[in-house]
């Protein structure tokens, strides 16, 4: 709903206007007051219902990280595997 109101805000500004419009929102206690309340809603709707949710989270969240930090390496390879296909 917040992201709707944000949207309706900037639609009819120019571009170049986003920027002034913005950048008084996006401050350190904002950002902090904003990651405690998703906290305590996360905390809230799984940790205190004793939901299995949080170990799903830690696993695909695990294997999306992992998966992210192989990828480079998995390019290299790949680019070199073309590499040799082509001499």
């Amino acid at each position: 709903m917040a992201m709707r109101s944000f949207f309706n805000e900037i639609r009819g500004m120019k571009v170049k206007d986003v920027p002034k419009h913005v950048k008084p929102m996006v401050t350190t206690s904002n950002a902090k007051n904003f990651i405690q309340r998703a906290l305590d809603n996360y905390h809230a709707k799984y940790i205190q219902t004793d939901s299995i949710v949080p170990l799903y989270h830690v696993c695909f969240g695990g294997m999306i990280f992992s998966y992210l930090v192989a990828l480079p390496e998995e390019r290299r390879h790949l680019e070199h595997q073309q590499h040799a296909k082509g001499h």
